[in-house]
């Protein structure tokens, strides 16, 4: 197995720390507005890279922290405050969408973390973290209370993001202060403002950055060297890069694999509702009823790659699932005129080699894309031979065990009521008999109620329409 490893910019086969278990910490939601579609790609790309370790037979523990502390969060419950104090309007805002965010990830079939830790649940153990940096001369102290992390003192800053320091310093944008040393410097530990939520440390009230967290909760958890830390390309810099330096600076090791995610934008536009094309989950699972449709999309784009969410390529995922479900309502169900098959010697090897190009696409850097096209190659297949009910059985079992990898939930068609049943009938005679406008009025009535009819060769089969 190889991933491309976002700190080396190469491919690395990957060998984990410890034989047959994989840790994994994947950056998580800052809780202050409804997830969105842009979150659920992330989410869900790291829910199927998670999905294929275990598969593979790996004991995977899956880390992902909630940022539940921040000056977005801040901001808005200022904006909420009623009658109860800014502290608790914060609790509230962060509860609010944390419950938000666990909802839409369940309707999107979409694993809960073995582990989740929130930020204020950690602040001790970053006090004692933002001390040790300082011990070490990693990082210092101003009057007033912030502390800052020293980037004159980080090893190879910019490694990740594959920037000169020289270079960052001489073109940043952020103004020198008095205080900071850099204007890279950044923030540890914040100075407490009024009515703010604030917690005790040496330098006063405050509250911690945002970058300290992740460097704290992984080290507390996974310990101080793990296997694949995970998030979006937009956390390269600075929040990645700054979590190495802390980490470093502190003498940990820190992550081996470093995997993102490409972005996602609306007909080739960044999401924002200030450009009214913001979708959130819970907007898209109304107006498409299907989490799959969405799934699809992202499994069609290298996660690597940014993916482009049109309406139309949702119209284009649902005729996908239409050809998963097909083959599989058609190992549960055969049409008419199916017989029973001796096997092909060569038949338990030609499933196997289709299984085995699932899992090369997937060795080699988690090809969801190609992966996904050896998945619609045996569907192809299982099409072809509709009257092969042995075959049907192994191919099918195989479709549903290897899309469950990625999530989809293929069901076959459910019984239909005595009605349809006897509607199904009369048209298969009409048909026989030659009374093709009869049999054209049933087929209508029936795909009105969500039955589509179809004319094979081998007879006439029905499913449910998707």
């Amino acid at each position: 197995m190889k991933i491309y490893n976002s700190l080396t910019r190469v491919k690395e086969e990957f060998i984990p720390l410890k034989k047959g278990k994989i840790s994994m910490y994947v950056c998580g939601p800052t809780v202050y507005d409804e997830p969105h579609i842009g979150h659920a790609r992330s989410a869900y790309i790291f829910d199927v890279i998670r999905k294929y370790l275990e598969y593979k037979g790996f004991g995977v523990t899956f880390v992902r922290n909630v940022t539940d502390v921040d000056d977005k969060i801040i901001d808005k419950a200022k904006k909420a405050i009623s009658t109860v104090s800014l502290e608790d309007s914060v609790k509230n805002i962060s509860e609010k969408y944390l419950a938000a965010y666990h909802e839409d990830m369940d309707a999107l079939g979409i694993k809960r973390p073995d582990k989740e830790p929130r930020a204020t649940e950690y602040i001790p153990k970053m006090v004692k973290f933002i001390g040790q940096l300082i011990e070490r001369q990693r990082a210092y102290s101003v009057p007033g209370g912030d502390v800052y992390f020293d980037i004159a003192k980080a090893k190879g800053y910019g490694k990740l993001s594959n920037q000169n320091l020289d270079k960052m310093e001489s073109t940043s944008r952020i103004s020198p202060t008095e205080t900071k040393k850099s204007p890279l410097d950044f923030a540890l530990w914040k100075k407490a403002k009024e009515s703010e939520p604030s917690w005790e440390s040496p330098w006063g009230l405050g509250r911690p950055g945002w970058h300290i967290e992740c460097s704290v909760m992984s080290s507390d958890i996974l310990g101080d060297e793990f296997d694949i830390h995970g998030g979006g390309i937009d956390l390269i810099f600075p929040h990645h890069e700054n979590e190495i330096a802390q980490s470093e600076g502190a003498d940990k090791k820190f992550a081996r694999y470093w995997i993102h995610n490409g972005l996602l934008t609306i007909d080739r536009e960044k999401m924002a509702k200030s450009l009214g094309n913001f979708i959130s989950i819970k907007g898209f699972l109304a107006e498409y009823k299907d989490a799959d449709l969405m799934k699809l999309l992202f499994l069609n784009t290298h996660y690597r790659h940014p993916v482009d969410y049109t309406a139309d390529k949702i119209n284009e995922m649902r005729l996908e699932k239409e050809r998963l479900s097909i083959a599989v309502d058609r190992m549960k169900r055969p049409g008419p005129g199916a017989e029973q098959k001796t096997t092909h010697a060569s038949l338990p090897a030609e499933i196997a080699a289709l299984r085995g190009k699932f899992e090369a696409a997937m060795d080699d850097d988690f090809n969801m894309p190609l992966a996904l096209a050896s998945i619609f190659e045996l569907a192809g297949e299982l099409n072809r031979r509709s009257g092969d009910t042995e075959f049907l059985d192994g191919a099918g079992k195989l479709i549903i065990e290897l899309t469950g990898i990625f999530g989809l939930r293929l069901v076959s068609s459910e019984d239909i009521s005595p009605e349809m049943t006897d509607l199904i009938d009369k048209r298969n005679k009409a048909r026989l008999a030659g009374d093709f406008s009869a049999s054209d009025l049933l087929r209508k009535t029936l795909a009105d109620n969500g039955i589509i009819v179809e004319d094979t060769k081998s007879g006439t089969t029905w499913r449910r329409k998707i």
